[in-house]
């Protein structure tokens, strides 16, 4: 069935409790016109900003905003894209997209301007829902994003190239719209990117949807009486689909924008929170301040929260060790998944099997894995080789691109490119990429861009970009640079110029040094990282 039909569900089973609360403990809640007044307000209020909503009124709101696409002439299939920050309206948006057969298409709210309008010619969007943070960027872009485009603005303060929201849904009917759904229908397009660089548009419909809520589910155990804290964005699959458990347990979550250890700890306890899924920074920060004094679990309560669970990067043993110490009752999971899994768990440790840590563990609920050579036959056990997986959250396809389809779609199978082996208990470990996405803090970075800016340095000769292990995120981004002959260049020089780069894909170490290539041309990585990464580890070990 498709996965509308939870929310249905929900509305007609439990439509007065509570769905969804948005919690900004920085910001009051007060009227703002204008994003500079936001900033303000967010530099200086420490009164929290908190909505909520119960099911029926997420429901009726999703079916407002179904109506009103149809009134625009949505229909099955058409692309209708998302760029907002976590908030009330964007789980409404979103499913109000779904209810009218189109095709949800959640924009990275670190795209800049350009990103947002290759991925919006990618996946040609008819429609983009965008909230007050984005105004710049899409006004820098809106005479060419608009042609054939309806904008419509989520806030206050409408710009004069948009259409408000507020208007548009105030007067459309609460009522479900009248379109038949099924499973195989496409539902959402998510964005990825290999190591060209280049997003990916990859295409899932209502059945993998439907199996990352149930798979959520049933691998955290989610009832009607936990609360799940969400912190990163809706944008990404883990968020998504990790709250999709809740949808489907029609259990209330939270979304908490802030990360730091005393805000995370303060929405655990005054919201009750039950289930937290945590990055490896955040749990790192929170150990940190526990261990300084700066934080008392005896301050908050805690005595609710019952599992922690990490994914998007690997997570080291001695990391969830150290928090067993102060959350000795604690359950714990790990996730591993792509986005063309559907996001996190078609690879989980279980919540069983703790004493596995350090493993990504054993197929999800439904799915299957293989790990193969470089023929496609399967190696033997204790042997690395590729990582596929297999199961009812596959995507259909990468949207309008049938040759990278082809190249990791085969026979039902998705061939991850992750390195791995399994152990004699079945467990699957992650060995190394074969892709050379950087993931930082959660985030991928993508080696190919950052060169490609660095190339057009006039002191660069040749640059290659790599992970380096990092204890708090995981990795973090290094150049190797090589300099022309006869040129001398700084770190500071190339800081300065990497302000013209997205912050988050600034290089956070700079090694000069010569780069080697192989006998076809091809930068030699894995030589890069073994060297410097290393030498890197030895380095900080030596400073903590």
């Amino acid at each position: 069935m498709p996965v509308t039909d939870l929310l249905e569900r929900n509305h007609k089973l439990y439509g007065e409790e509570t769905a969804l609360v948005e919690l900004n403990p920085m910001v009051k809640d007060t009227k703002k016109t204008t994003w500079k007044e936001y900033d303000l307000v967010q530099a200086t209020s420490s009164k929290p900003y908190r909505r909520e909503i119960t099911w029926s009124v997420f429901d009726e709101k999703a079916n407002r905003v179904a109506n009103m696409l149809i009134e625009r002439g949505i229909k099955k299939g058409d692309r209708v894209a998302i760029l907002m920050f976590n908030c009330l309206e964007w789980l409404p948006i979103y499913f109000g997209i779904l209810k009218t057969g189109a095709i949800a298409v959640p924009f990275n709210f670190r795209f800049d301007a350009k990103e947002i309008k290759y991925c919006a010619d990618l996946a040609q969007v008819h429609i983009l829902f965008f909230g007050q943070e984005f105004i710049g960027r899409i006004e820098s872009i809106q005479e060419g994003l608009s042609r054939g485009r309806l904008l419509i603005y989520v806030g206050d303060g409408c710009p004069t190239f948009a259409e408000s929201y507020r208007e548009l849904v105030a007067d459309c009917s609460s009522q479900p719209p009248l379109v038949l759904l099924e499973e195989d229908d496409d539902a959402a397009i998510y964005f990825s990117s290999g190591t060209t660089g280049f997003p990916k548009a990859i295409l899932h419909n209502h059945e993998s949807l439907m199996q990352a809520a149930q798979m959520e589910q049933k691998h955290h155990l989610t009832d009607r009486n936990d609360t799940f804290l969400c912190i990163p964005p809706l944008y990404h699959t883990g968020a998504k689909f990790h709250w999709m458990g809740s949808l489907c347990a029609g259990s209330k979550a939270v979304l908490l924008t802030g990360t730091t250890p005393e805000i995370i700890l303060d929405a655990v306890s005054k919201e009750k929170c039950t289930i937290v899924w945590l990055l490896v920074p955040w749990a790192q920060d929170i150990l940190e301040a526990l261990d300084s004094g700066r934080l008392k679990l005896s301050d908050y309560e805690l005595a609710k929260w019952r599992l922690m669970h990490i994914g998007a990067q690997p997570v080291p043993p001695s990391l969830i060790k150290h928090w067993k110490e102060y959350f000795p009752d604690h359950l714990y999971d790990t996730n591993y998944g792509l986005s063309e899994s559907t996001g996190p768990g078609c690879v989980h440790l279980g919540v069983e099997n703790i004493h596995k840590v350090g493993a990504i563990g054993v197929p999800g609920y439904r799915w299957k894995l293989k790990i193969v050579d470089v023929d496609g036959k399967v190696v033997t056990q204790g042997e690395v080789g590729e990582l596929c997986v297999k199961g009812p959250g596959l995507m259909t396809c990468y949207y309008n691109d049938p040759k990278a389809t082809d190249e990791v779609l085969k026979d039902g199978w998705l061939y991850t490119g992750d390195m791995a082996m399994q152990d004699e208990d079945g467990f699957c470990f992650l060995v190394d990429r074969k892709k050379d996405v950087i993931v930082s803090g959660g985030e991928n970075i993508y080696p190919v861009q950052i060169e490609n800016f660095l190339a057009g340095f006039g002191k660069v000769k040749d640059v290659a970009v790599i992970g380096l292990p990092d204890r708090r995120l995981g990795e973090i981004t290094g150049a190797i640079i090589e300099i022309k002959e006869g040129m001398e260049c700084s770190e500071e020089e190339i800081a300065e110029f990497c302000k013209g780069l997205p912050r988050y894909k600034r290089p956070k170490k700079v090694i000069f040094a010569q780069v080697p290539r192989n006998a076809t041309g091809k930068i030699e990585k894995p030589a890069l990282r073994k060297k410097y990464g290393a030498e890197h580890l030895v380095a900080q070990q030596n400073q903590g």
